[in-house]
């Protein structure tokens, strides 16, 4: 029963990362796992609850790659999330904050709530490690590494966005570029 669970949850992931969450229903889940919408109801009975899961998953994701990438120097974990942005980029994805953002007004508190606590949990993880960076020498760029965090988020956000409208050059571009002004 994990296992369904488990692709539930993985499918919706995608699902969300290419169409967005109002863009599909339960029956997208359902015909491709060869499974009935009763038994995607029964793991998760709203759309609402499969968007947590996602959310869970995603903050569970996040946790473990930042705890992977501890040991390494500031500018390779920086460069570790960039790749991990440009893996949804080669995937023709965005990433869940991209995907979830402009609908956030009409996600239910849950999620809302959920996506400002990975949101948060990404920028304070980045404003750490941009601070610390700068403290050694690794990174140089001015003002707060807080607003820094931000311009990096948002562009590596937007380069997702943009890739899919005028190719995957543009995430190139805009990456190589944000590692340019503070390396």
């Amino acid at each position: 029963m994990q296992d369904t669970r488990e692709k539930i949850v993985g499918l919706a992931d995608h699902l969300i990362k290419t169409k967005g969450f109002n863009a599909f229903s339960y029956k997208d889940i359902s015909d491709p796992l060869a499974i009935k919408n009763a038994a995607v109801h029964y793991y998760f009975p709203s759309k609402a609850d499969l968007g947590q899961a996602v959310l869970d998953q995603e903050i569970s994701t996040l946790e473990s790659g930042i705890n992977s990438w501890q040991a390494l120097p500031e500018d390779q974990q920086l460069r570790h999330l960039i790749a991990s942005f440009e893996n949804k980029c080669n995937s023709h994805m965005v990433c869940i904050m991209g995907s979830l953002s402009p609908d956030y007004n009409t996600l239910p508190v849950n999620m809302q709530e959920r996506l400002q606590q990975f949101s948060a949990a990404v920028i304070a993880w980045l404003t750490g490690l941009l601070e610390n960076g700068r403290k050694k020498g690794i990174f140089s760029f001015r003002g707060d590494a807080g607003d820094r965090a931000l311009i990096i988020v948002s562009n590596l956000l937007a380069s997702l966005l943009l890739s899919r409208v005028i190719g995957e050059n543009a995430f190139e571009k805009i990456s190589k570029q944000l590692l340019d002004d503070i390396l």
